[in-house]
């Protein structure tokens, strides 16, 4: 396996410059403490990833416009940090993009390109942009420093010991940041994903992926202690139980890591609640549906 070097130092110095840590709750039904980066700028951790990936450039010089295909928390995270950087910054989305995710990442200053039928049509196209005009291509995941910036999630961690890490799985670069953060510190991390089958129509889009990043496949074969499995319904009890229990408003992949709780013991547990961006018609449609 090839070295992959991280610069952490870098990413924690860019997110600490504009990011506030985000709380660890304790939640009494699950018997373990959340880390709600559903209170995070943008609503999810993505931002993180973002900021240390166009600190990074900055500092070396580098003040392309940057570009990403994405509708939803990358584009926003992306917009976001590119604002704070003072970086042109562009999306592309498939032509049926939610209107609501395309606003806000025009309201937080990108341009935003409707293109193609599916996510792969409009990650091509901005892969052909990046090409023609000479614009960095911001990958959501597979990035060493977008794999930095999400290592600061695990490293606010650090001061609370926990024995047990729970991470949500899609493509990989949260559950490696944060595995390569407890890097021999006596924590276990373990990966939560979506059953495959069910991927496609779960209600936790922000983990359907196809497949993990190659860097991030490498980082979770040395660094991932386990890897588990949930189902989509596992998934909208947690939704429910954490809005009716805890009062927090999480999507899918939000709750992804806490339906994996059940399956994961340690006495001080911590589950990453990755994001809280979701349709309010879908939230009330999962959260007032009976229990599965």
């Amino acid at each position: 396996m090839a070295h992959v070097r991280l610069d952490l130092g870098c990413a924690y110095r860019a997110v600490r410059r504009h990011l506030a840590p985000t709380p660890l709750v304790r939640s009494s039904w699950a018997g373990a403490s959340l880390k709600l980066e559903c209170l995070q700028q943008t609503g999810a951790y993505k931002v993180r990833g973002a900021l240390a990936a166009l600190t990074a450039q900055v500092e070396r010089g580098d003040h392309r416009p940057v570009i990403a295909a994405s509708a939803g928390n990358h584009a926003a995270g992306m917009a976001w940090a590119a604002r704070a950087l003072g970086l042109d910054a562009t999306a592309v989305v498939p032509e049926d993009a939610p209107a609501t995710k395309v606003a806000r990442t025009e309201a937080l200053g990108a341009r935003v390109i409707r293109h193609g039928d599916s996510f792969e049509a409009a990650a091509a196209h901005a892969r052909t942009l990046a090409a023609q005009r000479g614009w960095r291509l911001l990958h959501p995941f597979d990035d060493p420093d977008i794999v930095a910036g999400q290592c600061t999630v695990g490293v606010e961690l650090w001061p609370h010991a926990p024995d047990v890490v729970v991470v949500p799985v899609g493509g990989g670069g949260l559950a490696a940041g944060v595995a390569i953060a407890f890097a021999g510190r006596g924590t276990r991390v373990v990966g939560v994903r979506v059953r495959r089958s069910e991927r496609m129509t779960s209600i936790a889009d922000g983990v359907r992926v196809q497949h993990l990043g190659d860097l991030n496949a490498r980082l979770l074969h040395r660094h991932l202690d386990e890897l588990i499995t949930v189902s989509d319904a596992e998934v909208r009890s947690a939704m429910r139980r954490l809005y009716v229990e805890d009062g927090l408003i999480t999507e899918g992949a939000g709750a992804v890591a806490v339906a994996g709780l059940a399956r994961v013991h340690g006495s001080r547990r911590v589950a990453v609640v990755s994001g809280g961006n979701i349709d309010l018609s879908l939230f009330r449609a999962v959260t007032t549906a009976r229990a599965a």
